[in-house]
């Protein structure tokens, strides 16, 4: 594994921890049957998002590498490939771990050179994926946000976010708490494809009821809206259906996009389960990343008449915040889509 590209010792601020520092181990149960982790202490934990990205943010919180979700799509893995880890089983099966994240954070949200801006977590990996379940590190991230007052939003598709349900309670008390829960579609068959290793689409929005009730806003990022597999007039009824049924305060659809990395792994996937889509893919896919332009007006615009005759608004200043796609060509953005901000 190439640890010396983010260890001390290299030019620049590339170094993220120390050789030294990396312990490997794997644990002899079920849940973590097949999964190796690699826990590091981490040199810094809040990191700025590129100037290029498109992100309506500009600093997050990621305190894992990779992802026991297993979604076959997910536009993370190429960065796996920085470590010399494959970007496919790898990115699902060989899990870093920064446990010294939440005593990080706290340093670093104390720091004088800290403003106090927005942060968000759950853009790159999942943070409440299996292992934090062992780990433990939202607590104190958490916590460490809660009692600097600092905003911060998150994006999950694990419904262990409710473990931490008090937390975000008191943090919401004194600042700026947006929660997104993703569920992309809430058909069986695929989900237990595509994305084996969350939890269901049902546990998931169980999690937005919940969390409404105690008084937490949550928005529903429905992504991905997947080209010829989840996107049928019926399946869109169903899943809006469903997210309004869960008391969610918005909804956004946000079609399948591939990027190198994901591109080859779900290629890969899909020769395997739906062989005869290949060709379509490869049409539809031909001029980058993302779906065509008409393709998106219309997920878009089905979502949206269907979130009004279900009566989900769009987001309001303090509402659930909701993350758009990183890097997304302006020129690709769906025409009189839902802007996705967050606040």
């Amino acid at each position: 594994m190439r640890w010396e590209n983010l260890t001390e010792g290299t030019a620049g601020p590339a170094a993220l921890f120390g050789a030294d520092a990396v312990v490997t181990r794997t644990f002899d149960t079920p849940e973590f049957r097949g999964i190796t982790f690699h826990e590091v202490r981490a040199r810094s934990i809040v990191n700025r998002v590129p100037g290029a990205s498109r992100m309506p943010f500009e600093w997050t919180v990621n305190p894992y590498r990779g992802c026991s979700h297993a979604c076959v799509y997910c536009f993370a893995r190429k960065t796996h490939g920085y470590l010399d880890l494959d970007t496919g089983i790898g990115f699902d099966s060989q899990i870093v771990v920064k446990t010294n994240a939440p005593e990080l954070l706290r340093r670093e949200l104390g720091s004088p050179r800290w403003s106090g801006a927005h942060i968000a977590m759950g853009t790159n990996v999942d943070c409440y994926q299996r292992a934090e379940g062992r780990y433990r590190l939202m607590p104190g991230i958490i916590e460490a946000l809660r009692d600097h007052a600092n905003p911060f939003s998150i994006l999950t598709k694990g419904t262990l976010i409710l473990r931490d349900l008090p937390l975000l309670r008191e943090a919401a008390e004194l600042t700026e708490v947006g929660i997104s829960v993703s569920v992309g579609f809430t058909d069986t068959p695929l989900w237990r494809t595509v994305e084996p290793g969350t939890p269901s689409p049902a546990a998931r929005l169980g999690a937005v009821r919940t969390l409404t009730d105690a008084g937490i806003e949550c928005g529903v990022l429905m992504a991905p809206v997947i080209p010829f597999l989840g996107d049928r007039p019926e399946q869109l009824r169903a899943t809006v259906r469903a997210i309004a049924e869960s008391g969610a305060t918005s909804v956004t659809p946000l079609v399948l996009h591939l990027r190198p990395g994901a591109r080859e792994w779900f290629t890969a996937w899909l020769g395997e389960h739906h062989p005869h889509l290949v060709e379509r893919y490869e049409r539809m896919y031909a001029g980058g990343s993302y779906a065509p332009t008409w393709y998106q007006r219309q997920i878009t615009r089905q979502v949206h008449e269907l979130a009004a005759e279900f009566g989900i608004g769009p987001s309001r200043r303090g509402g659930a915040r909701r993350v758009v796609t990183p890097e997304r060509p302006a020129a690709e953005a769906p025409a009189g889509a839902t802007q996705l901000t967050l606040l």
